[in-house]
């Protein structure tokens, strides 16, 4: 059962990493770099769920060319704070074979569900697939892919907000806050 006191807690105890006004910017960049990039292949878009499901409903309006849409669910954190084995919960039902694909997630933490998600839809024939994250976390080393297009960089924290959740709360956010170091 959810513990809204705590929930509000963790809040109050957070540290504001980037405002509302900075989030919906980033989000106005990364769409306009994407039209550019995309906007002449007709791409099948994916929504990784959860997280992405905000920076996917902010994005989509600001896409100005035709697209499929679909979602897929993989996820390594299943509601805790730290990350554990690759679970695919849905695949797309839109056919991938010779499509170029851009998958939405929120996040680039150390890139292992991103490059699983990217080798897996290349196995199935994808034409070419494209990254855009909301956000890049640095993690001070070097990640297994490189996302095509990112909103915002973020400090080696958890953070949360924008889709990103905190033991399941605070996707709501249209800012993004970091937990504080214990």
């Amino acid at each position: 059962m959810p513990d809204l006191d705590h929930a509000w807690q963790v809040l109050h105890k957070a540290e504001l990493v980037y405002d509302a006004a900075s989030v919906r910017r980033a989000v106005e960049s990364i769409a306009q770099r994407i039209t550019t990039r995309l906007g002449e292949t007709y791409p099948l878009v994916l929504c990784v769920m959860g997280g992405s499901v905000v920076f996917t409903g902010q994005i989509l309006p600001l896409l100005r060319f035709p697209l499929d849409f679909d979602y897929l669910h993989v996820t390594r954190y299943d509601g805790t704070t730290r990350a554990g084995s690759l679970s695919w919960k849905v695949l797309p039902r839109q056919p991938v074979a010779g499509r170029t694909v851009l998958v939405l997630d929120d996040i680039l933490d150390e890139g292992h569900t991103m490059i699983a998600i990217r080798e897996r839809l290349l196995g199935e024939g994808a034409h070419a697939v494209h990254c855009a994250v909301f956000a890049d976390k640095d993690i001070g080393r070097a990640k297994p892919l490189a996302p095509d297009f990112v909103g915002l960089h973020l400090p080696n924290r958890y953070v949360f907000g924008f889709g990103m959740d905190v033991e399941g709360a605070w996707r709501n956010l249209p800012e993004i806050y970091a937990l504080r170091a214990s």
